[in-house]
């Protein structure tokens, strides 16, 4: 069950991260000064080569470390010898975040997704590891048939859409045509995954929906990524809390 009381209050996207600081996006350093300042942690899923879940962002390992290929291309062994680019900071397993975390703050874990079928293995790793963590913890991706999936495969974590207006903002061209950017945009896939939240793009707020789901249907209302003083005005007046980066909240 969602329990707003736990889960409602800044969320530092990626963990509260600073390059110039040399504090990098979903690491240790990121998470544990995320929960020095009190704030919730939002992170993201990538599978391994054998479905193990990793504490990743991008697809690929060339943006944040000095290696070729995808994180998928690799086992969970060959993973741990690697470290972000000019640090000794290792990838986080899934199961290594969570007992960082130890229940002390609300985590968002968002799960990756391609659109396409995910990694045999990977969304029922999450679900087994999630299952053992003892504290506020909810499950969300941009894919909704992924949390219909995690609905079935963990039905007391609560889980979320993430959205934004693809008409305009469609990162996925390729996988996603014009008919289902509408239906997306307007969480018509959501109703397979029964969501107990949404995080809407901040740029595209307020719309219909969001404050249909909000103030009609009366969900959390989550918003990404706040980084300047106008985003956060939205994210004051048309959301629950903020997903931010940049700042401190």
């Amino acid at each position: 069950m969602f329990d707003r009381t736990k889960f409602i209050r800044p969320i530092a996207h990626r963990g509260l991260h600073d390059r110039n600081a040399g504090v990098i996006e979903n690491t240790g350093p990121a998470f544990l000064a995320a929960i020095a300042g009190g704030y919730g942690i939002e992170c993201d899923l990538q599978p391994a080569s054998d479905g193990t879940p990793m504490v990743f962002h991008d697809r690929a390992l060339k943006r944040l470390i000095d290696a070729d290929g995808l994180v998928s291309d690799r086992t969970p062994a060959d993973l741990a010898k690697l470290r972000y680019r000019g640090q000794d900071t290792p990838i986080l397993p899934y199961t290594e975040f969570l007992a960082m975390a130890g229940g002390r703050v609300p985590l968002l874990v968002e799960i990756k997704s391609d659109w396409d079928d995910p990694l045999p293995g990977f969304l029922e790793a999450i679900a087994a590891i999630t299952a053992t963590y003892q504290g506020p913890l909810a499950l969300m991706s941009f894919d909704p048939a992924v949390m219909a999936r995690c609905r079935e495969l963990a039905p007391a974590v609560p889980r979320g859409i993430i959205a934004c207006d693809y008409t305009v903002n469609n990162w996925w061209p390729n996988k996603i045509d014009s008919s289902r950017a509408i239906s997306l945009t307007y969480l018509l896939e959501s109703r397979n995954a029964a969501p107990d939240f949404f995080a809407y793009h901040v740029q595209a707020l307020p719309t219909p929906v969001t404050r249909f789901t909000r103030d009609g249907m009366g969900l959390p209302l989550f918003t990404w990524t706040v980084r300047t003083e106008r985003e956060r005005a939205i994210a004051a007046k048309w959301a629950d809390a903020p997903i931010f980066e940049g700042y401190r909240a």
